[in-house]
């Protein structure tokens, strides 16, 4: 882990080419006015899911159902006709009616704003509950999902084994002005360049400052 990496100077950096990426999936959602629920909802759509699918399914459901409420009344059946064919969609239909039903009995069908209440959701890890804080409350967290985990260690930034070990790694070393668009930024330059396998080192804008760890391969 380096000491001395220019966190500022990465963020910024990043920032400046993001514009050219596409944004993550439920980045794109949120800015287009989404609930906290919806964004729950669509996040456990997205969980081994491709963007493209996740988008699809997700405009599909909340054409007919956009709340705790409303999702109970579809049930079960009816909600996994409309999310496939997500990864695991009968397991995220049978998710989603246990939480709607659970938030409607705890919380009066709103979603709670406080991330532990959102860890004892059905199905609901931290990763999740970390970006519904994010893009659906506007609230400062920091979700790792397995951009974040790889992009943070190849940089050298963090030298962590598990994403929950770098997430309470970037808690200890990330500028608190960075927690809520540090996923959104790495997300999109995971998907573009800084891929898992061979990443396309040459085109990178931040390559000069990257430590590589782990990368045999580049392009």
């Amino acid at each position: 882990m380096s000491a001395d990496f220019d966190i500022d100077l990465f963020v910024a950096t990043i920032a400046r080419h993001y514009e050219a990426w596409n944004p993550p999936i439920i980045t794109f959602i949120a800015t287009r006015g989404a609930s906290p629920f919806e964004v729950l909802v669509s996040t456990i759509l997205s969980l081994r899911t491709k963007d493209e699918v996740t988008s699809e399914a997700a405009k599909r459901l909340f054409a007919v159902a956009r709340t705790p409420e409303e999702l109970l009344a579809l049930g079960e059946k009816r909600i996994a006709q409309l999310i496939y064919p997500v990864g695991f969609y009968p397991t995220k239909a049978k998710r989603l009616v246990e939480i709607s039903g659970i938030l409607m009995r705890r919380y009066g069908g709103a979603v709670p704003a406080d991330l532990d209440e959102m860890l004892t959701l059905p199905g609901v890890g931290r990763k999740t509950a970390n970006l519904v804080m994010v893009e659906g409350f506007k609230q400062p967290a920091i979700c790792v999902d397995t951009h974040v985990h790889r992009i943070s260690n190849r940089i050298g930034y963090v030298a962590t084994k598990t994403p929950e070990a770098t997430e309470f790694a970037l808690r200890e070393r990330l500028p608190k002005k960075y927690w809520r668009v540090y996923n959104e930024l790495l997300v999109a330059f995971g998907q573009v360049l800084c891929r898992p396998i061979s990443p396309f080192c040459s085109k990178c804008p931040v390559r000069e400052m990257c430590a590589r760890i782990g990368v045999d391969k580049s392009r």
